[in-house]
């Protein structure tokens, strides 16, 4: 766990999830699906009346194995974001050897630019760095240019890009 003060004195908590936390975090990731979708809607998954229930549920699930590293921040006792990543050996279709991959960031819009982002994904690359991923990858969207200012600037540099041809 880790504690900070955040501008204007907020009290900022970084944790391990627990399973009281995946209702939040549900809606939070069917929030990052729908983000996703208005960014590019012949690219990615719309959100539908059971994402945010089936999110929960799978991420729940997700919480008893050793290989994921699931964090929560809190700004004055409540949720408002969270980190999902894993620990995975090689992966042939994405031509890279063994490594800690993160698949979801996320701050609520009412606490961004309070550096919550930034600490969750260094936080993240910590613990999956202590659990010997030998690199850390991640995706961002191509227009997610929030997003990826965020990762060039905490070291993460462009490896892959992704191209889509619609039918």
């Amino acid at each position: 766990m880790r504690r900070t003060m955040g501008p204007s004195g907020r009290d900022i908590v970084f944790r391990p999830a627990v399973a009281a936390d995946t209702t939040i975090l549900g809606r939070f990731g069917s929030l990052l699906v729908s983000f996703h979708n208005e960014l590019d809607p012949d690219r990615f998954l719309a959100a539908t009346e059971r994402t945010e229930a089936s999110y929960a549920g799978w991420l729940e699930k997700q919480l008893v194995r050793q290989d994921v590293v699931m964090l929560v921040a809190e700004v004055d006792g409540a949720v408002s974001g969270y980190a999902y990543g894993t620990v995975e050996g090689p992966d042939y279709m994405a031509l890279r050897g063994p490594a800690g991959v993160i698949h979801d960031l996320y701050v609520d819009q009412e606490h961004r630019r309070l550096g919550i982002g930034r600490s969750l994904l260094e936080l993240m690359v910590g613990e999956l760095e202590k659990r010997s991923a030998p690199r850390v990858v991640l995706s961002a969207a191509a227009r997610n240019e929030v997003a990826r200012r965020l990762f060039a600037a905490a070291g993460f540099r462009e490896t892959m890009i992704e191209m889509a041809r619609e039918r």
